[in-house]
């Protein structure tokens, strides 16, 4: 595996070695010793998610305020616009934002670590992703950032408004969301 640090240091682009010929290709996704050792990471994944979506649907920005979840996440039909935010006021990144495109095409992966609010847009006519996550999903810690916060700026590359859940609709503003110490 590659290893490609962000912007945000803590952030990284995971490329797998793909081996392929005529008939396909095979790539190990994930190997716990692999990641430690290269990308530095010991964790241990307790749950693994898989979400389909079609073109136009933004998810997020999405965190816990207890039990913050680590992630790694990876596209395996269609292309994402991936994007990480640190919420940790203690971080010297804190309120930066990283960007990444993934698709089934490119393979990559993104470590986002416990501490940062996830989202992403999708790219292509639909885009199933998966991702496995460092802590169980605790929906009364859930918060949301609003996607459109104009002092996070986050560039999503949109070409029409995008569809959002109810959850999603609803957002924080960052100046008033509720951050991680």
């Amino acid at each position: 595996m590659n290893i490609i640090p962000t912007a945000i240091t803590e952030v990284l682009i995971i490329e797998p070695k793909v081996f392929g010929d005529s008939r396909g290709f095979f790539f190990e996704a994930f190997n716990a010793r692999e990641f430690a050792q290269q990308a530095g990471v010991t964790t241990a994944f307790v749950q693994d998610n898989h979400s389909r979506s079609i073109k136009g649907v933004l998810r997020g920005l999405h965190y816990q305020v207890e039990n913050t979840q680590g992630k790694l996440v990876r596209v395996v039909q269609g292309e994402i616009r991936d994007v990480a935010v640190d919420v940790r006021k203690s971080s010297p990144t804190f309120g930066q934002w990283v960007a990444v495109d993934l698709s089934a095409d490119n393979h990559r992966q993104l470590w986002i670590p416990p501490g940062f609010a996830h989202g992403f847009a999708v790219m292509s006519d639909a885009a199933e992703f998966l991702y496995k996550t460092t802590d169980y999903y605790n929906p009364v810690a859930d918060r949301c950032i609003r996607w459109d916060d104009p002092d996070l700026a986050i560039e999503w590359r949109l070409t029409q408004p995008p569809i959002l859940s109810d959850k999603d609709k609803v957002g924080q503003p960052w100046a008033k969301a509720e951050l991680l110490p």
